[in-house]
């Protein structure tokens, strides 16, 4: 029977770190925060984001846009606050509309301003491993695993989901520990081969945004699971896998809610002290 892997402990602890470092600053980070419309999860995630700022003694800008604003006018506020001595940091809240291409997006912010480790130039020093902005959420399965395993050193290691923002920054970060590690996606499920790789993760993290994709007894006895979904399925919140029968067979198991989320939003202000940080040293140059 599974140990559950909470978030929140782990993120207080960093997040008072983040607080002792921010009262001593004379200049406090700012992050902007641009939202396009009003989805409820977008909403909700910067309602989090605005908590947790003023928790920490940053200073939170949101500027919230039309459903209807053109790309080329969302690139030049990005433009501006990319130029903005007084910003720390720049996000582009998800989702963003049809009609605008949130990887070209993404690429406009200056890499320097990166707070969610999503620029090109930041996902390749991930490659070298002298990356000092991380994408959020695979900077939190890390702080996970971190607190749960000695030595990933070896361990076979099961991501299954390969989007930008997660599962490949994820397993670059893992190949940098040198865990062994099976990237699964589309293709693994089409060819029938999905089952067969979960049941050899010694390590197991999901991140597809399916509900209960991976069965419970698909987890190998003893293995440590993290699921990174959040799906609503009626009036419930659930992940990606079959919680209740893989919390019997899994060593460590984070719930949903409660697991990854929690240490997002944490990561994403631990990203933009960084950012602070290589600002002022680049005026002390």
């Amino acid at each position: 029977m599974a140990r559950l892997l909470e978030g929140r402990p782990i993120a207080e602890k960093i997040r008072e770190q983040i607080r002792k470092e921010v009262e001593l600053l004379k200049e406090k980070p700012v992050l902007a925060c641009i939202q396009v419309g009003d989805n409820p999860g977008a909403s909700a995630y910067v309602k989090s984001q605005t908590k947790t700022a003023e928790g920490l003694g940053i200073i939170y800008q949101l500027h919230k846009l039309n459903q209807d604003i053109t790309e080329s006018s969302l690139t030049e506020l990005i433009g501006k606050l990319n130029f903005d001595p007084s910003v720390s940091g720049v996000i582009v809240q998800m989702p963003l509309p049809a009609h605008i291409d949130y990887k070209r997006i993404s690429q406009f912010i200056s890499p320097e301003k990166d707070v969610e480790g999503i620029h090109p130039m930041n996902i390749g020093k991930i490659v070298f491993g002298q990356a000092r902005i991380k994408p959020c959420t695979p900077a939190a399965v890390m702080e996970l695993l971190d607190s749960c395993v000695f030595d990933l050193y070896g361990k076979e290691v099961v991501i299954v989901g390969h989007s930008e923002i997660v599962g490949k920054p994820l397993s670059l970060l893992l190949l940098d520990r040198f865990a062994t590690v099976t990237v699964c996606h589309i293709g693994t499920s089409k060819a029938g081969k999905l089952e067969e790789h979960v049941k050899k993760a010694e390590v197991l993290i999901v991140a597809v945004g399916r509900p209960e994709l991976i069965k419970g007894d698909w987890i190998r006895e003893g293995a440590i699971v993290i699921d990174v979904g959040i799906n609503r399925v009626r009036d419930k919140i659930v992940g990606d896998i079959e919680f209740d029968t893989a919390f019997a067979h899994a060593s460590w198991i984070t719930p949903v809610p409660g697991g990854v989320g929690p240490l997002t939003v944490t990561m994403l202000m631990r990203n933009l002290l960084e950012t602070f940080k290589i600002a002022v040293n680049k005026q002390s140059d």
